[in-house]
């Protein structure tokens, strides 16, 4: 069992920087890749990010490449989603997800463990 606590979400404008964080409990938290979503009001959740287990392999979003970063340390059971260049579309309540093996996919049916989810807000 993982437990994913997420924080970092909050009121920004636009073309500003958040970095969130998930915290994971376990032992074995470099065996799960992980994945960061995003549900805004009215829509589905979609896939922003995933990082495998190693940290060597990453995958995003066309929407957000090349202005959020995934990452993690396995020392501290976390992982990060660096966001910048923050526009109002990506408002949405942010997800961090684990699956149960080293690698996973974009699709939220590759993620067994979920967190409660963290408000992030881009005013225009």
């Amino acid at each position: 069992q993982v437990q994913l606590v997420e924080s970092g979400g909050g009121l920004v404008q636009t073309g500003d920087s958040l970095r969130l964080s998930c915290a994971a409990s376990g032992r074995t938290f470099s065996s799960h890749a992980m994945g960061w979503f995003r549900q805004a009001p009215g829509k589905e959740r979609e896939f922003v990010a995933y990082i495998s287990g190693s940290g060597f392999n990453t995958l995003y979003a066309e929407s957000v490449k090349g202005r959020f970063t995934i990452s993690r340390d396995n020392a501290k059971n976390t992982v990060y989603l660096q966001m910048n260049n923050l526009k109002p579309e990506d408002t949405a309540v942010y997800y961090c997800a684990a699956s149960v093996g080293w690698y996973a996919s974009e699709t939220s049916n590759s993620y067994t463990y979920w967190g409660q989810g963290t408000q992030v807000t881009v005013s225009s």
